[in-house]
């Protein structure tokens, strides 16, 4: 599947500036081995923006941390472990939009459409995963599970009060 990712980004972006931009700290593992199958010059960076506690999606986003590049006129893939509510990727797309990148675009190891508040369609998917609390590979719950190196369905028990 990452293999698949990175040589689809690998013809895309032929002859273009590329810029991989990870999100901390979910994204990371899977940005990792995304860029190896990535045949092209390119820079990375990262952003961190807090859009979960202890589970839960948050009222308001926090960000973190920003990148330090200057994106303007350069081809962006924001890099993310998962596109469930697309909240925090909206306001991503938003904020790289006032950076004039040439373009934007969103590669994430997975999907959960069943979890959408704001539309969106990231152009680069791992796989779609059902309305189930997924974990490992990068994917967490309270920071925990974040290095399991495969993905797998957390029991409600752990999660549910």
């Amino acid at each position: 599947m990452v293999k698949r990712l990175g040589e689809q980004i690998t013809k895309d972006y032929q002859g273009k500036d590329l810029v991989v931009v990870g999100m901390l700290k979910g994204g990371l593992p899977f940005m990792m081995d995304l860029i190896k199958e990535i045949k092209l010059p390119l820079v990375i960076d990262f952003m961190q923006i807090s859009s979960f506690h202890g589970g839960r999606v948050a009222t308001n986003l926090v960000f973190k941390k920003d990148i330090e590049l200057n994106v303007c006129d350069k081809h962006v893939i924001i890099v993310d472990d998962i596109v469930d509510s697309a909240r925090t990727i909206a306001e991503v797309m938003k904020l790289f939009a006032t950076r004039k990148v040439a373009s934007i675009e969103v590669a994430c190891l997975l999907d959960k459409p069943s979890g959408r508040m704001v539309e969106f369609t990231p152009k680069y998917v791992g796989g779609i995963v059902p309305d189930e609390f997924v974990v490992g590979y990068g994917l967490d719950y309270k920071d925990l599970y974040r290095n399991v190196p495969y993905i797998a369905v957390l029991k409600n028990e752990i999660y549910e009060d």
